[in-house]
């Protein structure tokens, strides 16, 4: 070889050599590595929410005035208490920390220090001179003008079903409703006919239930309301007789050999027969009852009907929904006759999202009603008359909704209600504090920041505290005047420093177009506190597109879902709300009706495209996505639908086929009765699609979802001859999520399909320390 071939040569060598230095390194040594898990581990949960400090202010309101105290965490560890006189505009310490320190020690006769009570809540009288607290089942009282604490009297038990006069309790003893006359002991009998499956002030029951007290028929407490006066209550009759049930099966209990087996309601979508509540009145002096004058109660889930009484016990409401959620009522009952009165009558087509609504209110004593619904096209607020039963005045309008009632002040006139997408230029998932006249006049905006606004008023309702934060944006406590909003004073703001010294960085916010090209939608994005923008980055979407709200978070949070954990393995990970969430026009919403399959993904794919668009180190051919429960579907759906873009998904808890989940949740999207659209969205259906990697996981005492989804799912898949990793997480029920091995395992997974490195061996998560 010549000398100038071997020059050649040489410079070919060192090229090679120089862009294997700058790639294989990296991607072997940065990413995925012991380290990387270890610094994961650093952002889970509680481990990431300790390095903020005061992230959450949370006033207690003295009595029935404008002062109240909170509790303030310390730098240096430890708290302290303030007291707050929003009238007076002053905020000090609670009490002398010092001087009580010393007088709780010497009564309980231990140590304590200033900033670290045995108690993080107490009561304080009015007058500011009694303090009482709770503190391992012992309640102290302590005298702040002499700062002298002594043991104190044990604060009456809290029986269930006790009438508010305190003289009886009621109860279920063999499927039949009793009271008790809590004094004397006496006790009457008030039903002779209950049985089994026609038992009497007892809610369909959940099997976590039936598995913590090891029996079908476990004790509960008696589903009764009582009157104010305490001459009547109100209970009612389940008839599950032909209802469908699910058997739940305990394969590994930890106290014997033999698998334990529980039987229980639990309402399909299919189902003709469904468990049903019969309401009754039941007169205590009288020990007569009453059936209510009203069609049996269709029961879609757990639980049963619940009933309000007005102040003045002349009557009491309840809320019917029909089985294809396409009407609502508001019922007036009388507690003498059981006639019923209708007050409002909801009804939408194709359906009622009962889940984001925010409810009603009663205004003097039920003579007004607000009622929410969406039936211009946006969530808004309507007036009705109680007593008449009709619409007085839509009092909240415009292209924007009302998120919650907060307040209503009686004597002004003037209700206080949360509300997003008001305010032009701004994420219209963020909420806002305003107030309005009920006569639908002075609308106001009290909380003017661009942040997500969580209040708290005080009892008079001329003050509140403001908790205010963005994703991207440190809280800030404030307190200001309910009548405009003004700022009194600021209490606090988060201390991030620590979180931040972590390399932490917040998540960034961001805007996209729909599948559309015109519609807004929106999201986050959480990096790498390593970020290196000259790599390229696999991505991980968190999803969860369940119709009933928006998920992407909006307010500050050091941990959320995982999302931070996962990016400090090497990802970049996104979340967006697509078409068919809440909180937003009836017609964004509405695009989810029977058409649960669609999740927005669309929506969810341009954004991604977008972003990575704007950000080249986000490597759009190695995609992968994780979520739990109808998340858990998401994920999976996503890989059987759109193969081309989603490569690696992990799917916990799934609904794989909505006719095997609970009708309360699915025919509210998909319809009833069932129609095709059923069989054509389950990832049953689709299993021969699968084409990338996916990990399943499910609780094997799941009461929500049925591990069957999941088996019917995992039993195609073998049918359709795919490969696919299956975890049944035993003993454990549908919150799962962020149990440390299947955190563990899920970050395994994508790291050894997204990565393409082997997880670090023996690694185990634990709540704090490393895993050297």
């Amino acid at each position: 070889m010549t000398s100038s071939k071997r020059i050649r040569a040489l410079r070919l060598t060192l090229v090679v050599a120089a862009i294997l230095a700058l790639i294989v390194p990296r991607a072997a040594s940065a990413q995925g590595t012991r380290d990387d898990y270890a610094r994961a581990q650093r952002f889970l949960g509680a481990n990431a929410d300790g390095l903020v400090l005061n992230q959450q202010i949370t006033p207690n309101w003295i009595g029935g005035t404008d002062r109240f105290w909170y509790r303030r965490e310390l730098a240096e560890r430890g708290e302290e208490f303030v007291l707050v006189d929003a009238a007076r505009g002053t905020r000090g310490p609670a009490f002398d920390h010092g001087q009580l320190a010393q007088a709780v020690g010497q009564a309980m006769q231990r140590a304590v220090s200033p900033t670290a009570f045995p108690f993080d809540a107490f009561q304080l009288t009015e007058d500011g001179r009694q303090l009482s607290f709770t503190s391992d089942s012992v309640r102290w009282e302590c005298d702040l003008s002499r700062y002298t604490c002594a043991r104190g009297a044990a604060p009456p038990a809290a029986l269930p079903g006790r009438s508010p006069d305190g003289q009886w309790q009621a109860f279920v003893r063999d499927h039949d409703l009793w009271i008790r006359r809590i004094e004397s002991g006496a006790e009457i009998r008030l039903t002779q006919d209950g049985e089994r499956e026609r038992a009497w002030a007892t809610p369909v029951t959940s099997p976590t239930i039936m598995v913590r007290d090891r029996t079908e028929q476990p004790a509960q407490n008696a589903a009764v309301f009582w009157a104010p006066d305490s001459r009547r209550l109100v209970s009612y009759r389940v008839d599950s007789r032909g209802a469908g049930t699910l058997s739940m099966v305990v394969h590994a209990p930890r106290d014997q050999i033999r698998p334990a087996h529980y039987t229980y309601n639990y309402p399909l979508p299919p189902d003709t027969v469904m468990p049903t509540a019969e309401l009754f009145v039941f007169d205590v002096d009288a020990r007569s009852r009453t059936a209510v004058r009203t069609a049996p109660i269709t029961l879609q889930y757990y639980g049963g009907p619940s009933v309000t009484w007005s102040d003045d016990g002349r009557q009491f409401y309840v809320m019917v929904t029909d089985r294809g959620y396409t009407q609502r009522q508001l019922l007036a009952i009388d507690p003498v006759s059981g006639a019923s009165r209708l007050l409002v009558d909801e009804r939408n087509e194709p359906f009622l999202n009962t889940y984001a609504n925010v409810a009603h209110r009663y205004v003097r004593d039920g003579r007004e009603v607000l009622w929410a619904s969406e039936r211009d096209g946006w969530m808004h607020l309507y007036l009705y008359d109680g007593d008449a039963g009709r619409l007085v005045r839509q009092v909240t309008r415009g292209e924007w909704v009302v998120r919650g009632i907060v307040r209503v002040d009686e004597t002004a006139r003037v209700l206080y209600f949360l509300g997003g997408g008001r305010e032009a230029g701004r994420d219209p998932y963020l909420q806002h504090l305003y107030r309005i006249g009920l006569d639908g006049t002075g609308l106001r905006l009290l909380t003017p920041e661009d942040a997500e606004h969580a209040v708290s008023f005080s009892p008079t309702g001329a003050y509140f505290v403001d908790n205010h934060s963005r994703a991207d944006l440190a809280p800030v406590a404030v307190l200001r005047r309910a009548a405009d909003g003004a700022q009194v004073m600021e209490l606090e703001r988060a201390d991030i420093s620590r979180l931040l010294a972590t390399g932490w960085k917040y998540p960034e916010p961001f805007a996209a177009k729909a599948r559309d090209g015109v519609t807004d939608v929106y999201g986050l994005i959480w990096r790498p506190t390593t970020l290196d923008p000259s790599r390229r980055y696999p991505i991980v979407e968190t999803i969860y597109t369940g119709p009933q709200n928006f998920f992407t978070p909006k307010a500050f949070s050091a941990w959320r879902n995982h999302a931070q954990t996962i990016a400090e393995l090497g990802f970049i990970v996104v979340q967006v709300d697509g078409l068919g969430t809440a909180r937003r026009s009836w017609k964004f919403h509405a695009h989810t009706w029977k058409n649960l399959g669609d999740q927005g993904l669309p929506d969810h794919i341009a954004a991604i495209r977008q972003m990575a668009a704007k950000y080249p180190y986000m490597d759009l051919t190695r995609v992968g996505i994780f979520g739990h429960s109808a998340g858990g579907y998401d994920a999976t759906h996503a890989l059987l639908t759109h193969p081309e873009f989603y490569k690696v998904g992990v799917s916990s808890a799934g609904n794989h086929d909505h006719r095997l989940d609970k009708a309360v949740w699915n025919t509210q999207w998909m319809g009833w009765p069932i129609g095709p659209e059923y069989h054509e969205q389950s990832n049953v259906t689709l299993a021969a699609n699968l084409q990338g990697k996916l990990l399943l996981a499910h609780g094997d005492v799941d009461e929500n979802v049925p591990v069957s989804a999941t088996l019917r799912l995992a039993d195609a898949l073998i049918a359709a001859n795919k490969d696919f990793d299956l975890i049944i997480m035993t003993n454990r029920a549908h919150g799962f999520g962020s149990d440390p091995y299947f955190v563990r395992r899920r970050w395994d997974f994508f790291v050894k399909h997204l990565l393409g490195v082997d997880p670090p061996a023996d690694f185990r998560i634990t709540e704090q320390g490393s895993n050297d």
